[in-house]
């Protein structure tokens, strides 16, 4: 089975994850992606859910460009 480069560089991050790198708690991370200011989430399994890790940092960086 071949995998695409794009596909090998992806990475999924947890919640806890997320509310690290972006400093957010989960109800704020929620609350963000119903009025669409947040990536979806990757759904993983029957309970489980992660986020791309190359799109919470793009919009990291998106709210860090914005303050300018």
């Amino acid at each position: 089975m071949s995998t695409s480069p794009e596909v090998n560089k992806m990475k999924i991050l947890r919640l806890k994850q997320v509310m690290a790198i972006t400093g957010l708690a989960r109800s704020t991370l929620y609350k963000y992606m119903v009025t669409e200011d947040f990536p979806d989430q990757v759904k993983l399994g029957p309970r489980a859910v992660g986020w791309l890790e190359v799109e919470v940092l793009a919009w990291l960086q998106s709210r860090i460009e914005k303050r300018a």
